[in-house]
């Protein structure tokens, strides 16, 4: 499929830069670990609950380290010690643990091979674990089959519990994925709140119970429809690893998680993002999870026709990190999003171009398109408007996930009847425009393919530079979405460390051997 007529030379350099740009980066992310690496690695032991203080456990032992101990030696190390130590199994130490009876420090340091012995059975369960819903989610896939495009619907009431009313109403009207917002500022949390949540505030907190309670609401009414009902939730932010973890433990289908979102839009540091990003997509790449990443967002601080390179160069340059991680194409849904100015003339051919040049370049990655928003101004008919033309494009050009444009957006949190009406309208475009991308092609020299060149060449240049600055420095620079971020700036780099010559995460470890045998 070649209907823009690009340069296949320039698609091949494109990620000849990218790769350059995340090999460097690579260098750094596995010369260091991270506070909520270490968190997650705890998680995926069977580490969990609070104690009296709601204090989540995985945080007060890795504080615990970082004070008392050496946390670049990592946690596997410690944890295996502090278990042979006590002559204690894990679930006893937790308890004894809670009411300060032992300590995490102070036993003898072993050694790698006596760190895997004793942590074997913790890890092996859980990863027994994840490759079993896995292999649920396969079931499900091969058991009810799905449509070319999957329509995306969120539910942001707070509420888990209302949530779930949403949720499963949304499924009923037609939605295929259905995300849980979380509730505004999680990303910024240094830890993961623990338990059921009903007091959100613009969504709902990302707890592994609230994952639970959604996942069995959906398997229910997946069983009722006949269709498999993807969830989503945020794996961004301070947390990154441990959101993948507990989405891995769970059973989701899909997270958010974009190797430069929290650096770009939430002033979280970079050295901190890269090096979780990398194990939070290894987990994702072992449990079989969509990754969807966040190049939409560039849009909504900068001109979308002047800056649309900068989100092609940003797919090729996730699509790298991905690789790195082990992610598959299948399970890479680099981000887009349909954001010029409608009163721009063209503007609707020069988005069909843009939406059908991330398809060309990325043929087997399943595509997350987002809808109009900058350009939404209240007016619920002509934001009806707007949403039919981003439906069009969607179905004329293939894109995999589909997230649904709202008449009311900048109004309110759309209604049930807004999300009805949003479904409905995107399936009979579904339905009526079907086949319209088979049966049509772009001329020759036309405005489409050349504006797809301009882009891509455009983002050619770019990914060269940034190949020659290198990663941190070209983001000081400003180069995505005209943010200009520090290396030494914004939230989370006290939870970098660089790791010791004896570092050891078992879980890590255990996740890249499985890739690496493969």
């Amino acid at each position: 499929m070649n209907k823009l007529n690009i340069n296949q030379n320039v698609v091949e350099s494109c990620r000849k830069y990218a790769k350059i740009i995340a090999n460097d980066v690579q260098s750094f992310i596995d010369q260091h670990t991270t506070v909520s690496v270490e968190r997650a690695t705890l998680r995926l032991l069977g580490v969990d609950g609070t104690d009296e203080f709601q204090v989540p456990l995985p945080n007060r032992i890795v504080d615990d380290i970082v004070k008392n101990g050496n946390i670049s030696l990592g946690v596997s190390t410690y944890l295996a010690s502090a278990l042979k130590g006590s002559g204690l199994n894990l679930s006893d130490f937790l308890n004894a643990y809670k009411n300060e009876e032992v300590n995490v420090c102070g036993h003898e340091i072993l050694d790698k091979d006596a760190t895997f012995n004793i942590l074997n059975p913790y890890y092996d369960s859980s990863l027994k674990r994840i490759l079993a819903n896995k292999a649920q989610r396969t079931d499900f896939l091969t058991k009810y089959s799905r449509e070319k495009t999957d329509i995306y619907v969120i539910v942001a009431t707070g509420n888990i519990d209302e949530d779930v009313i949403q949720a499963v109403s949304a499924a009923e009207a037609g939605a295929d994925i259905i995300a849980v917002i979380r509730s505004t500022g999680q990303s910024l949390l240094d830890y993961v709140p623990y338990g059921k949540t009903t007091e959100g505030f613009g969504g709902t907190f990302a707890t592994q119970e609230n994952f639970k309670i959604m996942r069995k609401a959906l398997d229910e009414v997946s069983f009722k429809l006949g269709r498999y009902i993807y969830l989503v939730n945020y794996a961004s932010g301070l947390c990154m690893p441990e959101i993948a973890a507990m989405g891995a433990l769970e059973r989701l289908d899909v997270l958010l998680n974009d190797s430069m979102y929290g650096i770009i839009f939430r002033d979280i540091n970079m050295q901190r993002t890269f090096v979780d990003q990398y194990f939070s997509r290894l987990i994702n790449a072992y449990a079989g999870i969509i990754i969807n990443t966040g190049e939409d967002n560039y849009l909504t601080t900068s001109d979308a026709v002047e800056e649309a390179h900068t989100v092609t160069a940003s797919q090729f340059i996730n699509e790298a990190f991905a690789k790195k991680a082990h992610l598959p194409s299948k399970l890479m849904g680099l981000g887009h999003a349909f954001e010029i100015d409608p009163e721009v003339e063209d503007s609707f051919l020069l988005e069909l171009s843009q939406a059908q040049l991330a398809r060309e370049i990325f043929p087997d990655a399943p595509l997350k398109y987002m809808p109009p928003t900058k350009h939404i101004n209240g007016n619920i008919f002509r934001a009806y408007q707007q949403n039919v033309m981003f439906n069009m494009v969607t179905t004329i050009t293939g894109q995999s996930i589909h997230l649904l444009g709202m008449m009311t957006e900048a109004i309110h949190t759309p209604y049930l009847s807004d999300r009805y009406l949003a479904i409905k309208n995107a399936k009979m475009i579904q339905k009526s425009m079907k086949s319209l991308g088979d049966e049509i092609s772009y001329k020759p020299e036309g405005i489409i393919q050349k504006r797809a060149v301009e882009v891509l060449n455009s983002a050619e240049k770019l990914l060269k530079q940034i190949a020659e600055d290198g990663m941190f420095n070209s983001l000081a620079k400003g180069v995505f979405a005209q943010t200009k971020r520090s290396e030494i700036g914004g939230k989370g780099l006290s939870g970098v460390f660089r790791k010791n010559k004896n570092y050891v995460n078992v879980v890590l470890e255990k996740m890249e051997e499985s890739f690496n045998e493969d």
